[in-house]
């Protein structure tokens, strides 16, 4: 073979190759973009929360939703929430209540009732221009927390949204929606091993401290072991006297605030037998179902929980 065929042959070659070479970029680019494109399977249920919800929302009363943690969490337990509202157009809020999270500005034992645990989100409220109006979340035992402030400030409301929340009726305690799993009030006090005595033994209890196991069994047993890390590491102990106290809810007040209901399917520690008597007893004016979610969406099912929170938003 001479010098020419063979340089023939070895560009033929070349390009052979780099044929084969510009096909397979060219399919790995097209699955990268097909899968970048097809839209997520909704968990979502019922069939309603299967509409689309658009990315730019247009036409909503407000866009300011103010994110309520439930009891031993705090803000920063809706890192993944806060970003996919604000890629929707919407401004998000996470607060710390009293003695949670960041806010250090109050000892748990001192915190002796609802109004002393939920100071943050009333500042936040009394703040507010005067026809501004914001969405509430308030997660499991923060629905007490947004059920007081819309007894107190319902013309600030736009509409409340309870995430496997306590939604109590007028004269309940939110304590009474964990009966079923943890016992009547009265026993609990009186056998649990997890209760804290900061003003000594010989005074009431002031707050409530699970072990991890606990924690993750009931609160995160489908989470990710990362958020299982981080939630062991930032949850702080629970006061006890605003899971204790008994609301007071009118329906000249708390009565004139939407309410909507986002049940989660494997929750562990408000099953969802529980939380379906909840609306039974308290109907909301809609109920929303997150499939495969245990009792902290936020972290096990965020995406679904954005949808519904973004489809609440536009009712």
């Amino acid at each position: 073979m001479n010098r020419s065929s063979s340089m023939k042959k070895l560009v033929s070659e070349n390009e052979k190759l780099c044929q084969i070479s510009q096909r397979f970029e060219s399919f790995i680019i097209n699955r990268i973009v097909s899968t970048r494109s097809k839209p997520r399977r909704s968990l979502s249920d019922p069939s309603p929360n299967d509409k689309r919800v658009p990315i730019f929302l247009e036409n909503i009363e407000t866009r300011k939703v103010i994110l309520v943690h439930g009891e031993g969490l705090g803000a920063w337990c809706w890192y993944k929430i806060v970003p996919m509202m604000e890629e929707a157009g919407m401004n998000p809020v996470a607060l710390d209540l009293a003695g949670s999270g960041a806010n250090d500005c109050i000892n748990i034992n001192n915190i002796t009732s609802l109004e002393d645990y939920s100071k943050p989100l009333m500042n936040y409220l009394c703040s507010l221009a005067g026809d501004e109006k914001v969405i509430l979340v308030g997660h499991s035992c923060g629905g007490a927390t947004i059920s007081y402030a819309m007894e107190k400030y319902p013309n600030k409301i736009s509409k409340a949204i309870f995430l496997c929340a306590t939604m109590v009726n007028n004269g309940q305690r939110p304590f009474d929606s964990f009966a079923q799993e943890l016992g009547s009030a009265e026993l609990f006090l009186k056998e649990s091993q997890n209760l804290l005595y900061g003003n000594g033994k010989e005074r009431p209890p002031t707050g409530l401290m699970l072990e991890k196991d606990q924690i993750k069994s009931l609160y995160f047993n489908h989470c990710s072991s990362k958020d299982i890390a981080l939630a062991s590491m930032s949850m702080k102990a629970v006061p006890l006297a605003p899971m204790m106290e008994q609301l007071k809810l009118t329906p000249e007040n708390y009565g004139t605030v939407k309410r909507f209901f986002i049940q989660t399917a494997d929750d562990n520690i408000l099953r969802l037998q529980i939380q379906e008597e909840i609306v039974q007893k308290n109907p909301p004016h809609g109920v929303y179902k997150i499939k495969g979610s245990d009792h902290s969406p936020f972290f096990s099912k965020p995406r679904s929980l954005n949808k519904i929170l973004l489809e609440i938003a536009q009712l």
